[in-house]
């Protein structure tokens, strides 16, 4: 049987890879901090390019689809890549988040991040805080604007037409809105990791 016929052997296979890596780049000794990390960057990578997925190539294609008097249409998208592609989606977000905020515990950057350095560790803590708050507002946009309306608009849940013209545009702008935050956001993960952009 070959892992990769599966997307469980697919992560399990990649997983045996990365510990096998590491004990051969970096030696036998378990670092929960880097574990971490890791965690959070395979969910993050997970959460933003399912995020960008939707923004830039399924909502453009289903426009298009649906503009396409004889083409297709997109009612295979909707009925098995959305719902599929959203579970991901929403999961991902939350491993991200959970994992984020594990690390900055184990830093001891919680408090100081989340009170965007008013804290102890006023440079540290302003450059994730900002991060880690624009991860907050995008996980509460994923869980409280998106996912919900996308029920309605998927027809998992019953709504109305009107209901359904209503939840698109929310979840149209709140998908955009991450989109636009996932940029600093970004920024400022990578520049608290390495160095900020701008001296």
């Amino acid at each position: 049987m070959n892992p990769l016929d599966t997307i469980k052997g697919t992560i399990i296979g990649g997983v045996v890879l990365a510990v096998v890596g590491g004990l051969v780049t970096m030696g036998i000794m378990f670092n929960p901090a880097s574990f971490l990390v890791w965690l959070h960057v395979l969910a993050g990578i997970t959460w933003i390019g399912l995020l960008y997925y939707f923004n830039f190539v399924q909502v453009p294609a289903l426009a298009e689809a649906g503009a396409d008097k004889g083409g297709p249409g997109g009612a295979g998208i909707t009925k098995y890549v959305a719902p599929r592609a959203l579970l991901w989606f929403r999961w991902g977000a939350v491993a991200t988040w959970l994992t984020g905020a594990g690390y900055l515990l184990h830093l001891g950057l919680f408090d100081d991040a989340f009170m965007l350095g008013m804290g102890n560790a006023a440079d540290a803590g302003l450059l994730i805080g900002v991060g880690a708050w624009l991860g907050t507002i995008m996980l509460f946009n994923v869980w409280v604007l998106i996912w919900p309306n996308q029920k309605k608009i998927l027809g998992i849940v019953q709504a109305s037409a009107e209901e359904i013209a209503k939840a698109r545009r929310v979840a149209f702008l709140a998908s955009r809105t991450n989109t636009l935050l996932s940029i600093p956001m970004l920024m400022s993960m990578v520049g608290f990791g390495h160095g900020g952009f701008f001296i």
